[in-house]
């Protein structure tokens, strides 16, 4: 499978840096190696309206209004849960990427930093997200959001959390959620799939990686069953929020990515299922380079606008 020239170019900085693999790093020592990377791979922070920092439930958030909204305007919004294998990433690794939906869409976006493994392991991250999700909602007023047009979302991991999300919000375990975006998300974490045998080396997320971050999350194998770790192993996926779902090729997580998409389409969900065949596993982070990073936020938030009705 061909890789886009763009994506190349990232890989070939990455080498010429002499950046070691994640996996043969310490979990503190890949946090620092991810962070010194972001300024070189992101474009630079786009102003929005507002951003503020602050607690919900004992969850760090951030709050973002897209520029050009009223300041006592109530907006639809976007739960964001962050990538990094559970492992890495923060409130500041997306921050370019939650600015970005939130203007793109002209939306309310409140990121979430839920706590990290080994330190804290699986269900810690379900837990915080999911008190996080239910006091966002619950202070819907305060926040000037509409809790009647909530969306969830999130790339990789915060993919997996935004999907677990929405099931909880289906069983009546958290408030009305109205659709989920899930960029390159894992869904099963038994690691099965065809696309783990295609992405072994070469790339920032291959299977030994992804294998690296899934132990840190949930060292016991028993809890990969469970449906709030791997949400395509839930009974059934019926009555979930619509969705919006992307894979790419060049990730070994495409395969159950595309396996959800098609189990919610089986099961009587609205998908809309997007699949770049050039791109790799964390591009949306690297948008300096990588032009289908803005692509995709634009496409994605489109999708949120039309759903929530907005001109």
């Amino acid at each position: 499978m061909h890789l886009h020239p763009e994506d190349q170019m990232v890989l070939d900085l990455i080498k010429a840096a002499g950046r070691p693999p994640l996996y043969t790093l310490a979990p503190a020592e890949a946090r620092a190696a991810s962070a010194a990377s972001r300024t070189v791979m992101q474009i630079e922070p786009p102003a929005v309206a507002e951003t503020r920092d602050f607690p919900g439930a004992g969850v760090p958030l951030r709050l973002y209004r897209g520029i050009g909204t009223a300041a006592d305007a109530v907006l639809p919004c976007l739960i964001y849960y962050h990538g990094g294998g559970w492992v890495i990433g923060d409130l500041d690794s997306h921050d370019v990427v939650c600015r970005q939906f939130a203007n793109a869409a002209g939306c309310c976006v409140i990121a979430v930093d839920y706590r990290m493994a080994p330190e804290h392991v699986f269900p810690a991250a379900v837990d915080d997200s999911a008190a996080a999700t239910a006091w966002i909602i619950g202070n819907a007023a305060a926040l000037k959001i509409d809790p009647a047009r909530i969306a969830v979302g999130g790339d990789s991991a915060g993919g997996n959390l935004a999907a677990v999300m929405s099931l909880m919000s289906r069983d009546g375990a958290l408030p009305p959620i109205g659709y989920q975006v899930l960029i390159y998300p894992a869904t099963d974490l038994a690691a099965v799939f065809p696309s783990y045998d295609r992405i072994v080396e070469g790339y920032l997320l291959t299977t030994t990686t992804m294998k690296w971050f899934r132990d840190h999350y949930a060292p016991n194998p028993k809890d990969w069953s469970d449906w709030r770790a791997s949400p395509l192993r839930a009974a059934s996926l019926a009555g979930t929020a619509p969705a919006f779902i992307i894979t790419c090729s060049h990730d070994p997580l495409c395969d159950e990515g595309r396996a959800y998409a098609e189990r919610l389409e089986n099961e009587g969900v609205p998908v809309t299922y997007m699949h770049l065949s050039d791109h790799m596993h964390a591009f949306l982070t690297m948008g300096k380079f990588i032009k289908a990073s803005g692509t995709v936020i634009s496409t994605m938030s489109n999708a949120l606008r039309a759903h929530w009705g907005l001109a």
